[in-house]
């Protein structure tokens, strides 16, 4: 039995101009995961990644960590939604920069809202799909690596959005858990599925085995 292996993309540039581009942490916390899976032996069949910058970069990272990785596959179905977008649907007016924890707070608390009333239906964000066609394009993905991976170790690295929409739908669960595990998700966390021809399952989720180390702990990040 193979194992997918999806990864959430290192720190991005959360309250910057650009976020869609690691921070100098992000790009360690890649660096770090490929070294520890080179430290283990561990070798991938295939890789496969969204098309946004901040996953290819950590996708780049992983590789400065353990040479040798097979070419990428690129898939937009991997891409992240758009938060400013969807927040926009539900606060028009512009929300000053998060750089307090209260305001911190209260941009995921109105990206849980917004992202609730998109996968509801009730509102439809500029320049998005809608929920449906953003789930499909997951399950899209999964299927390929069921249909072509099964006995194999493939890496997969995308955004929490579509993890979260991945383990949902492995477990068939409801939307707000799907929101809460978005929520949840650390930057370059690894979840885990055993991959076979008939279905994908769950063997761990939003874990850090290469930031446990006290070296590391600092490293932490979840934005």
């Amino acid at each position: 039995m193979g194992t997918l292996y999806l990864v959430r993309h290192g720190q991005a540039s959360f309250g910057a101009d650009d976020y869609d581009q690691l921070s100098p942490r992000g790009m360690e916390q890649a660096v770090r995961l490929g070294e520890y899976w080179q430290g283990r032996g561990l070798r991938f069949d295939a890789v496969i990644t969204g098309t946004l910058r901040r996953q290819v970069q950590t996708l780049a990272g992983i590789g400065t960590g353990m040479p040798g990785l097979p070419p990428a596959l690129e898939f937009p179905g991997l891409n992240e939604y758009d938060s400013a977008a969807l927040i926009s649907a539900i606060h028009p007016h512009p929300l000053p920069r998060a750089d307090t924890p209260e305001l911190y707070k209260q941009h995921f608390r109105l990206l849980c809202d917004a992202l609730a009333q998109w996968m509801g239906g009730t509102i439809s964000p500029a320049g998005m799909p809608s929920w449906r066609d953003f789930s499909a394009g997951v399950h899209a993905v999964l299927d390929h690596v069921r249909r072509h991976y099964s006995g194999q170790n493939v890496l997969l690295v995308s955004s929490g959005g579509p993890i979260s929409t991945a383990v949902g739908q492995v477990l068939s669960t409801p939307p707000e858990v799907t929101i809460a595990l978005n929520m949840r998700i650390r930057n370059s966390a690894v979840t885990e599925f055993s991959i076979n021809p008939k279905r994908l399952m769950m063997q761990t989720f939003n874990t850090l085995p290469h930031l446990e180390s006290a070296e590391h702990l600092g490293w932490v990040t979840h934005a």
